[in-house]
């Protein structure tokens, strides 16, 4: 792929059904699981994207075996119950968080020296609450530089567990590293939420399949306390994975704007992952919805201005701003701070770009309020964040002229993209 695509515009009303890739949430917990499960676990439906060739490299290094089959779509793991079999890794997690701060968690489980590291902006990037839970379980874990971000390094000797603190405003991975890597621990661990949890639907998410790997977890319905027996052992199985439901948020979208209706197979409202409910702010907006048994469709209508909390549902922040700029009034998006912290300054680098194309944006510190107004043709940077080149390659649907900078970004989850954007348009 070149360094930048011209995306071409919608003929008319979009009719289509698709069925995006798997959840890279879901995989890269799955590999975990599987990882730390006692015995051979056979993972459905998995994502082939950088994320997840980060995290099977990560754990080949730290000695846990990932045998890729049908184009990585398959993934036999050969877990180690519980144990980190090599005592050193050097570990490259790109500008993959979950892969980071999962990792990091799990390292501590070993015997030996373990550093994590990643691209420049995974040096940007908190981790510094997650090195502090883990010492408050009795674990040796740093910052190589002293400042909160990678480089990590751990000197470990097994988790003792106990009780731990973790603040919930920066990232819900923090607390999801830890649930899974707790049942490993010599004895029980509390977790401790302290302040606002983000993202909730991702905790429920990493319950949920733990779950399915034979352990279960306590905690309470406001998720502000967490209870975890160990020693505790995975089982080891064979999971499915649901196709991802921010990659099908792209897709909702499309049908939003272009009018017209698009069917999302695999995604239901039963599904493990929050971003399905993307499509109430949809529905909000003026869309019709219809959730089946199987399939979410969404058809396009007249779109109105919503001021919404997507505290929940962050990762689909970036869709529905340029969803706004298709409304009628103004869209506001509130409660979304910690998206500051991601691939880029997601509110900064939004409301830079929307601006481009003509909308008023007024940016607060949680959130924004987009005003569509006259709109027009722009280059689009993405800031090497595959959500910025999906959300904004939408907005070329109906403008002529947008072109997207550094579109192979989107490797990072989604690779195939651009090609299955240009297969729905009529």
């Amino acid at each position: 792929m070149t360094d930048s695509i011209e995306i071409k515009p919608a003929a008319g009303p979009i009719r289509a059904t698709v069925r995006p890739p798997g959840s890279k949430s879901i995989t890269n917990r799955a590999l975990v699981c599987a990882a730390l499960a006692k015995g051979m676990s056979t993972l459905t439906g998995a994502l082939d994207s950088e994320d997840t060739r980060v995290m099977i490299e990560s754990l080949g290094r730290l000695g846990i075996e990932v045998e890729p089959r049908d184009a990585i779509e398959t993934l036999i793991v050969h877990g180690t119950g519980g144990e980190v079999p090599v005592i050193e890794a050097d570990l490259f997690c790109a500008n993959s968080g979950t892969t980071i701060r999962f990792l990091t968690a799990l390292a501590t489980l070993g015997h030996g020296s373990f550093r994590l590291d990643g691209i420049e902006r995974m040096r940007e990037r908190p981790i510094r609450d997650l090195l502090d839970a883990l010492n408050q379980l009795g674990a040796t874990a740093r910052s190589e530089g002293d400042n909160g971000c990678p480089p990590v390094v751990i000197h470990a000797n097994g988790l003792p567990g106990g009780t731990a603190k973790v603040r919930g405003d920066i990232s819900s991975q923090f607390l999801s590293g830890l649930m899974m890597t707790a049942p490993a621990a010599r004895s029980a661990v509390e977790l401790v939420i302290e302040g606002p949890l983000v993202s909730q639907p991702y905790v429920r998410m990493t319950a949920a399949v733990m779950r399915s790997f034979g352990v279960n977890i306590d905690f309470t319905n406001a998720m502000t306390h967490f209870q975890i027996a160990a020693p505790q052992s995975y089982r080891a199985c064979e999971y499915a994975i649901e196709p991802d439901a921010s990659a099908a948020s792209y897709f909702w979208a499309a049908a939003a704007i272009c009018g017209g209706e698009v069917m999302v197979e695999g995604l239901t409202a039963n599904s493990l992952q929050g971003d399905v409910e993307f499509v109430t702010c949809l529905e909000k907006m003026g869309c019709e919805v219809r959730r089946g048994a199987n399939a979410t469709t969404v058809i396009g209508r007249p779109l109105q201005g919503i001021d919404v909390d997507m505290n929940a549902i962050s990762d689909t922040v970036q869709t529905l701003s340029v969803v706004a700029l298709f409304a009628d009034g103004p869209t506001t998006i509130r409660n979304v701070g910690h998206i500051r912290h991601k691939e880029t300054d997601r509110l900064a680098a939004v409301a830079t770009e929307l601006r481009k194309l003509g909308a008023q944006v007024n940016e607060s510190e949680d959130g924004l309020t987009i005003q569509p107004a006259r709109l027009q043709p722009a280059t689009i940077e993405t800031y090497n964040d595959h959500r910025m080149a999906m959300s904004f390659a939408l907005a070329g649907l109906k403008i002529t002229g947008i072109r997207i900078q550094n579109p192979r970004c989107v490797d990072k989850t989604y690779p195939d993209f651009f090609h299955d954007l240009a297969e729905i348009l009529p």
